[in-house]
């Protein structure tokens, strides 16, 4: 891999360094989702041995644990002594020689966080909306990532101020922007619900209040590819409660770089939030008034 440069005057990553984190989270996402396609050959939604993680209804299968040790050890090969940050193994320093060659770069603390497999209940019932997620942090913020879906084969790459793209399955290569959506009525709205009952219950609640004013509502399983379908204009809007770390780096990064006015939450009582410019005002004014009701 080619060394990572700082830029001095601003304080922040250079773009050689930006463009080369970006280059391994594509590399990263697109080999995770190779290894589950293997995998998904293999084996039958009956045997992919699904178990319960934090609820009955919150699965994980052999594919996301195998999906995850197999970046890990990427990490480790190419990029000894970042960290990962993932969903099912939590966090850890990858151990081990690279030879990668040392630079003003590596004085930057390079977290790498990563979804496996996020939608895996779609992955268990062959609903092609499933994705690998990669993010690398430097220094606690998201500067590049990438998101590819495991049925698809498309992918989504951005590096802070260095924009977004999206990659099909055939390799073309297209700068995405959101929508040009600006009336509230016509918004297409994407989220999400918390595998907590309790919780579930409270967003219905906000989707029937929400729902006469809008489009309609999309809920399709996967906070990284909502995210991601904002920044390509295929939704208007997207908002979910009690996200993690894994679920919105990657995506969120991608839907900023595109265009979109985001916000990322930490607090599970408040959603992350990704809306087209042109009706963010309204539809964050309506949101507001509806989760506070």
């Amino acid at each position: 891999m080619a060394g990572e440069t700082v830029d001095e005057t601003a304080g922040r990553p250079g773009t050689d360094m930006l463009d080369e984190l970006r280059e391994f989270a594509d590399h990263l996402a697109v080999s995770g989702g190779d290894v589950a396609r293997r995998m998904l050959e293999r084996f039958t939604s009956t045997g992919l041995d699904s178990r319960s993680k934090s609820s009955t209804t919150d699965p994980v299968t052999v594919i996301d644990t195998s999906v995850e040790e197999h970046l890990r050890a990427e990490v480790a090969s190419a990029r000894s002594g970042d960290r990962v940050l993932g969903e099912e193994g939590g966090e850890a320093s990858m151990p081990g020689e690279s030879g990668r060659a040392r630079s003003p770069g590596d004085a930057w603390s390079v977290r790498w966080v990563i979804d496996p497999v996020d939608g895996t209940v779609n992955l268990l019932y062959g609903i092609p909306f499933t994705a690998v997620s990669v993010a690398a942090e430097v220094d606690g913020v998201v500067v590049a990532g990438a998101v590819h879906n495991i049925v698809t084969r498309e992918t989504w790459t951005a590096a802070s101020g260095r924009g977004a793209t999206l990659r099909d399955a055939d390799g073309s290569v297209s700068v995405i922007t959101p929508s040009e959506c600006d009336a509230l009525s016509l918004a297409l709205v994407g989220t999400g619900f918390s595998y907590d009952s309790l919780v579930r219950a409270e967003q219905g609640r906000v989707v029937a209040e929400l729902l006469p004013r809008i489009r309609d509502i999309r809920r399709c399983g996967s906070a990284a590819l909502d995210l991601c379908m904002v920044a390509t204009g295929r939704v208007d809007a997207y908002y979910e409660r009690c996200l993690k770390p894994w679920d919105h780096a990657a995506g969120a990064l991608i839907a900023s770089e595109a265009g979109a006015v985001v916000s990322v939450s930490t607090d599970d009582a408040v959603p992350t939030t990704a809306v087209a410019p042109g009706v963010a005002r309204e539809f964050l004014q309506a949101l507001g008034g509806c989760v506070s009701s």
